[in-house]
């Protein structure tokens, strides 16, 4: 590494950001818009020879010029991006790579979570998926000895129709696992999310409702750099959330039947349910899919909800929710949320 130096790129610079980018374009990758933190490798012209970047706690975008491969660039770039996340305290870090990259990861004390056809995931820290699950059994005080079942949801927001699947679960199982996904790509923050769901079934005694955590991946979050077709990455973020929830979670809390609602307007959850029905009983666990609750002549969902109140229809919103989501509708903080949906696109 001679003669090279390492810099922090100001990603509030377009050109910088720019010349990342055509930089990774060399190799068949791009700049996620979601990166937060870029360094790279210059020589003494102030050419780019390697880079990488995070977001949060996952590292994506390395590229490294192939006169420099070899000289521990891998190493140095990932140690830069550890000692970031350490200043940030952030203590357990992912990387989503290809397969012929994964090796690279390993030998700096990364371990494999999950490996599909084209991507993997690994993590790095003093935390990892089996002592999550560990904290999860304790904080909820799971035992694998109930077969249970278990249901993964958004929540943006709960409505009636979330309502009537956790209920049919519940009428099914003799315990219900109910994950809200975590990550915060949606217009309702998960903060709010949780507590309208624990509220919203508490009557329900044999469902409990779990924070998703960082293991239960949304695809908003699921890189895009290093696979540029659409459709591969759908599939391999598929295939990657569903194998996990399976290998580990199912295992783990001995989850026998996984309950999803069937998807009439959403092309992209209604292949995510298909890649369930493949995977699920290589666990051991059965797919459910229950027809959602209708609602004047369709069905209701989170999507019309939201559409209701981008058009102030409100008086509909109110026949479509549960009393926990009204309340918090007309709460100050769902009020701020109600006038940013107004402002925004309808997102799913």
């Amino acid at each position: 590494m001679q003669d090279l130096v390492l810099r922090k790129v100001s990603l509030k610079n377009t050109e910088e950001r720019h010349e990342v980018n055509r930089f990774l374009e060399t190799f068949g990758l791009s700049l996620d818009n979601d990166v937060d933190y870029t360094v790279a490798l210059r020589n003494t012209r102030g050419d780019i020879k390697a880079t990488c970047s995070k977001s949060r706690n996952v590292f994506k975008c390395f590229a490294v010029s192939e006169e420099i491969r070899g000289e521990n660039v891998t190493s140095s770039l990932i140690s830069t991006l550890i000692d970031q996340s350490f200043e940030e305290r952030i203590f357990h870090n992912f990387v989503f790579t290809k397969l012929d990259k994964v090796n690279i990861f390993t030998a700096l004390n990364f371990k494999i979570v999950y490996e599909v056809k084209n991507a993997a995931l690994l993590e790095y820290g003093v935390i990892d998926i089996h002592r999550y699950l560990d904290d999860i059994a304790s904080k909820y005080s799971i035992t694998p000895t109930l077969p249970k079942g278990a249901l993964v949801m958004n929540c943006n927001p709960f409505t009636k129709g979330h309502r009537f699947l956790v209920e049919e679960a519940s009428k099914s199982c003799e315990q219900v696992l109910l994950f809200v996904v975590e990550e915060d790509k949606s217009l309702f923050p998960f903060k709010y999310r949780y507590e309208i769901v624990k509220d919203s079934v508490k009557d329900l005694k044999n469902v409990t409702v779990i924070s998703g955590g960082e293991y239960i991946i949304s695809s908003a979050t699921f890189p895009s750099y290093f696979l540029r077709k659409e459709d591969e990455r759908l599939k391999a973020y598929e295939h990657m959330d569903c194998g996990i929830f399976g290998k580990y979670f199912c295992s783990k809390f001995n989850i026998t039947k996984r309950f999803v609602g069937q998807e009439p307007y959403c092309q992209l959850t209604n292949t995510y349910n298909n890649t369930l029905h493949e995977i699920m009983p290589k666990y051991g666990v059965q797919l459910i899919e229950i027809e959602r609750k209708k609602y004047s002549g369709g069905y209701i969902s989170a999507s019309i909800v939201r559409e209701l109140i981008k058009n102030n229809k409100l008086a509909e919103v109110e026949e479509i929710v549960t009393e926990a989501t009204w309340r918090f509708l007309n709460s100050d903080e769902g009020k701020e949320i109600i006038e940013r949906i107004k402002l925004s696109n309808s997102q799913h």
